[in-house]
Order: structure tokens, then sequence, then C-alpha cells
């Protein structure tokens, strides 16, 4: 079953992207699953700004919303995602 979920970018991921939204018609799938297939479309060497190459994980790098909620408090990268479902990917600042 195909699901339509919208992808909303704010920060360096919204400049990696080049847009503040995409439309994503995906197979229904689970968050992990979906954050993945999103970093293919974008340029190879921003995909590590997303995805922790040694973790391989978005967490340490974004706060991933799903319909407004932090999906920490749902299942974490398992949160099933619906039709019509908004995914928001907020940039978190390491600093030192």
């Amino acid at each position: 079953m195909r699901i339509h979920v919208e992808v909303r970018l704010l920060g360096m991921f919204r400049s990696i992207a080049g847009t503040d939204r995409l439309s994503l018609e995906i197979r229904r799938s689970d968050m992990k699953s979906i954050i993945k297939a999103l970093v293919k479309s974008f340029p190879s060497e921003a995909r590590k700004l997303l995805i922790d190459p040694d973790l391989d994980d978005p967490r340490p790098n974004a706060l991933i919303l799903l319909n407004g909620r932090e999906i920490s408090v749902l299942s974490g990268l398992g949160t099933e995602v619906a039709d019509g479902d908004e995914i928001t990917l907020i940039p978190v600042v390491h600093g030192g």
C-alpha cells in the first residue's frame, strides 16, 4: 500500500534540499526506512549531516517530529507512518 507524506525541512536541511517541503509517495513504512529513503535525494556529502555515519542513526543530528510529536515519545525510528502524516526535520546544533 502506498501512502503520501509531507516532509518539512528546517535550517540546514532546507539548504541541502533546496526547498522547505517535500511530498513523498512511498510504501507504508516506519520512520527509519522513510528517513533513509529521503537522504538518498540529498547530495552524497550532505547525507552525513542527517545520518550519523558511526551510528547509522539520524537522531544525534536531527529532532524528528511526526505530526508535531517528537518520535522518541512514540516508537522512535520504529514509529509507523500513515497516509497524510507530516514529518518535520529540525537540525540539532552541536557546540563545544
